[in-house]
């Protein structure tokens, strides 16, 4: 379950970052004020009326353009990098100093175990406990 969370959130991030590169264009084909096509990416397809042609609208006026194509562009983020000399001396010291803390969080501890089975103990000439008086109650 951990590892399926780790990929969607992996592959989500991904495509957050790959969307907000994106330079998105949306057109939009518009003819007597009516949308007959919308493009991403490319120009949206023309409605093959001759846009020299004279249109007569209802009250009898003449019209010579009765097409109109609108484009709206969303420009991407292009400056991925942040640089880390942006940053004034304390907040340097707080960046390394939390991220050194918060990664050690996540570090596994193992217990060592020593073994001295096959070690014997020390010979002792004397018995340090009656030599130095520290007796237990």
């Amino acid at each position: 379950m951990k590892n399926l969370l780790h990929k969607l959130f992996s592959v989500s991030m991904a495509l957050l970052l790959l969307l907000s590169t994106i330079s998105w264009t949306v057109e939009k084909h518009m003819c007597m004020g009516r949308v007959m096509d919308v493009a991403l990416f490319n120009e949206a397809k023309d409605c093959c009326m001759d846009s020299n042609s004279v249109v007569k609208g209802s009250l009898g006026i003449e019209s010579a353009h009765c097409c109109n194509n609108e484009a709206f562009t969303m420009q991407g983020q292009n400056d991925l990098t942040h640089d880390f000399s942006k940053f004034d001396f304390s907040q340097q010291v707080f960046l390394v100093s939390f991220t050194s803390t918060y990664l050690g969080l996540f570090e596994d501890y193992v217990e060592k175990k020593i073994i001295f089975n096959s070690y014997p103990p020390l010979i002792l000439a004397e018995d340090l406990n009656i030599l130095h008086q520290v007796f237990l109650i």
